[in-house]
């Protein structure tokens, strides 16, 4: 029965994830303590302890999502299996946990990911929003002629639209009348996955040029295809593209099923992926790692 593990994106975090770990797990211990290093930071501090808006800053919640993901994995002492897949920033914990890049440089670059789009955008200039009851066709309409697109096809009735702040709450406003159940945004202080973040494309562009990237160990999902990719310089210009083009969760998952996964495993903080997973498609039996 081939498996895929999935890592959450954004949104996940909470104070107080991998504690419990990072004191009675030494795997987890060390996974904690390569970040903080890699990072000359005590982010785990900021984990473990917060202040909330302290962890949820852009450059920090990106490579603490990733470090509590991969001290699960590591705590739990599972192995890799078949497939591999993560949200949006899920995507480096995908490619970490499946040793194609190191821990450490996987830190380095979350950090680099969240301070270039922090920058790209000044702050309230962007909107993030998730709009529920409408399909992705529906949306691309809506966007036409605007500063904005649609940044994730999460699953079927939920997408979220990401760009200008005008023109996001213009398209709110219009899928209201076209029939969204829900249309609000999102607690994020970035607009992501859209043109906003073009000058935090090429410094990630200049970032993963410096790391090395190997062949995973197991076949890597992409959010840009919504299909496998292997080839190191194909993923590379892939993790560059997904900066300003949309995550496509609902068609990865339709073609985990396709090609005959048949069990999926979230791995990391909270059970978004799970949820998500149940909406998308009845072939697939998800569930959270057991830690």
């Amino acid at each position: 029965m081939p498996t895929v593990f999935v890592f959450p994106g954004q949104g996940a975090q909470s104070v107080g994830m991998g504690r419990e770990l990072y004191e009675n797990n030494a795997a987890a211990r060390a996974v904690f303590d390569e970040v903080d290093d890699a990072l000359n930071q005590k982010l785990s501090d900021i984990i473990f302890n917060g202040p909330m808006d302290e962890l949820t800053l852009t450059s920090n919640v990106q490579p603490a999502i990733m470090a509590t993901s991969i001290a699960m994995l590591r705590a739990s002492g599972a192995s890799v299996p078949e497939y591999v897949a993560g949200h949006s920033l899920g995507e480096y914990t995908a490619l970490c946990a499946s040793g194609a890049i190191s821990l450490s440089d996987t830190a380095r670059l979350l950090r680099a990911r969240g301070d270039a789009m922090q920058a790209a955008a000044p702050v309230g200039s962007g909107l993030t929003a998730v709009v529920l009851g409408l399909d992705v066709p529906t949306l691309n309409e809506l966007c036409v002629g605007k500063n904005c697109n649609v940044a994730n096809d999460n699953c079927p009735g939920q997408v979220v639209v990401s760009g200008a702040r005008a023109d996001v709450e213009a398209v709110l406003e219009m899928a209201k009348t076209v029939g969204a159940r829900r249309a609000m945004p999102l607690a994020l202080s970035v607009p992501v996955h859209c043109a906003m973040q073009a000058s935090a494309s090429e410094k990630m562009r200049a970032a993963l040029e410096s790391v090395e990237i190997k062949t995973p160990s197991a076949k890597f999902i992409s959010n840009k295809t919504a299909d496998v990719m292997t080839n190191t310089e194909e993923i590379r210009d892939s993790l560059v593209y997904q900066m300003t083009h949309g995550v496509r969760w609902r068609e990865s998952v339709l073609r985990m099923a396709e090609i005959g996964i048949t069990d999926m495993i979230e791995v990391g903080p909270g059970n978004v992926l799970t949820g998500l997973a149940t909406r998308i498609t009845d072939k697939i039996n998800a569930k959270k790692l057991e830690v």
